[in-house]
């Protein structure tokens, strides 16, 4: 129980270093434009990090927690893996390098498990259920290059999208008009109607269908898409000056919006490896889950003996403490990246701003929508390589973006590696 305690601790404590080293994830590009201080971004991404708990399932605490069989390791294995993701993170944020929290956790979680029962032991891949992405570490991998190409892509089509209707011609406003209809239609059918709501949280039908968590996350995608086309709709009438107070304004919009992904994805990670952790200790320990305090009593969707899915549990502390603990970090901000990622990478202009931040954030709901923990920095730093690239390849800073590159390559080896190291050592003690 002692060690449980502890990885719990450390586990936050990793979130709360998650929060203030991916803070220039969600304020880089705000504070780059002036739309905001330094302190005036911090608050506003912090509170939306902790807004996000109200918006996000545990899709993706799911997927971490399944990392490794729970069942083949013990809690060295997942101290280890806690333990070099923060001694890797605080390195990469004192040399102000971008890189991946979420990553260095997973890397850290696999590389101690392998230490401890070989490659078996480790979630590689697994095939999804009926209309599901399929799991595992290599998926994880995979989306190293996948997130920031998807958001660089969105991030570029956005931007042609707000040039072009800075035009005068009727095109751009039917094409506008199309995809506000089309994301209508879209999210309507993506809601989750009365009857088939787990727990609704009000009486009134209404309210309950509103506040779903799930009915949320594609409400907020609506609300960005049809901000977004309405000021499309307007921008060939406005002049420079009139534009550009708007784009500031959008840029509110957008960072929040990020923010509320940054919260939701990075978050359940840690959720994730507590829930692990308690399900390590069950095992270890011969206990039942049942007979474990209510403050421990987690639960992971699974299947019982008859095919019946069993719906997932966890204790309201375990989501409202990593919310709270990574909205923290946030607070206390991350300059020495929010340089790196708010002008080495490209000139940003609130037009750069609300084009990158847009397309983080869409990429974001849509990767949590699949259950796959990608990562923020990568998932913003190719958003804002696509609004760069509107530009002219010159514009990005290659040099600086492939140092980058490296260090995301780096980032999963090297915390497995350092892991693997640590639970030799711990184990002598343990």
């Amino acid at each position: 129980m002692t060690i449980l305690l502890l990885i719990i601790v450390l586990a936050l404590i990793f979130d709360y270093i998650n929060g203030f080293h991916d803070a220039a994830n969600a304020i880089a590009t705000i504070v780059a434009t002036k739309v905001l201080t330094p302190f005036q971004a911090v608050v506003w991404a912090a509170f939306f990090n902790f807004l996000a708990y109200w918006v996000f399932g545990f899709g993706v605490a799911d997927t971490v927690a399944k990392t490794a069989n729970t069942m083949e390791i013990n809690l060295t294995v997942i101290l280890a893996g806690v333990i070099a993701a923060i001694i890797w993170n605080l390195l990469t944020w004192w040399f102000g390098i971008p890189s991946s929290s979420s990553h260095t956790l997973i890397g850290g979680f696999a590389g101690a498990a392998v230490a401890h029962a070989g490659l078996d032991v480790v979630n590689w891949y697994k095939e999804g259920k009926a209309g599901e992405m399929p799991t595992g570490v290599l998926v994880i991998v995979g989306f190293i290059v996948l997130a920031p190409l998807i958001g660089a892509i969105v991030s570029y089509c956005i931007s042609v999208w707000l040039l072009h209707s800075a035009k005068k011609s009727i095109g751009p406003k039917l094409f506008t008009l199309g995809l506000m209809i089309a994301t209508v239609v879209f999210v309507y059918y993506q809601m989750i109607p009365y009857d088939k709501i787990h727990k609704p949280r009000f009486e009134s039908h209404f309210w309950s269908i509103v506040f779903e968590s799930h009915n949320i996350k594609w409400f907020l995608v609506a609300f960005i898409v049809l901000t977004i086309s309405s000021f499309c709709l307007i921008f060939s009438f406005l002049s420079h000056h009139q534009s550009t107070k708007w784009l500031r304004k959008m840029q509110l919009l957008s960072s929040a919006a990020f923010s509320l992904g940054h919260g939701g994805n990075d978050s359940q990670k840690v959720m994730g490896i507590i829930a692990a952790a308690v399900l390590v200790y069950v095992h270890q320990s011969g206990v039942s889950m049942s007979s474990m305090p209510d403050w421990l009593h987690v639960v992971l969707p699974s299947k019982d003996a008859n095919g019946e899915e069993i719906a997932a549990h966890m204790p309201a502390w375990i989501p409202l403490a990593c919310y709270t603990a990574i909205s923290v970090g946030t607070l206390s901000g991350g300059w020495k990246i929010v340089k790196t990622m708010g002008s080495k990478i490209t000139k940003v202009t609130p037009f750069e701003g609300v084009t990158a931040e847009t397309a983080g954030a869409l990429t974001l709901y849509f990767t949590e929508h699949l259950k796959i923990p990608v990562s923020t920095t990568h998932t913003i730093t190719g958003s804002i390589i696509g609004s760069g690239l509107t530009k002219g390849t010159s514009a990005v800073k290659w040099g600086v973006t492939v140092k980058l590159v490296w260090a995301w390559v780096l980032t999963i080896p090297v915390s497995a590696a350092l892991a693997a190291i640590l639970y030799y050592i711990l184990s002598l003690f343990i």
